[in-house]
């Protein structure tokens, strides 16, 4: 498996914590030095390991608000 190269570049909210440590999170992420996406996924402690997440464009974002809003 290849190397996946990511930097966290701007932490927006920590959603959750499990009893171990790790925390769900929206970020905005820069994967393999592409522009950056906002990304919620489980980090662990560290930030070493990552969970299976979801990523958004910024209009999949700004939908995404817009539905919750309406919610």
């Amino acid at each position: 498996m290849a190397d996946i190269k990511f930097e966290i570049t701007e932490h927006i909210a920590v959603l959750s914590e499990s009893p171990k440590g790790w925390k769900k999170e929206l970020n905005l992420i820069s994967w393999n030095g592409r522009e950056p996406k906002y990304d919620i996924r489980d980090w662990d402690p560290n930030r070493e390991k990552m969970g299976k997440g979801v990523t958004l464009s910024k209009e999949e974002f700004e939908t995404l608000k817009k539905v919750l809003n309406d919610f």
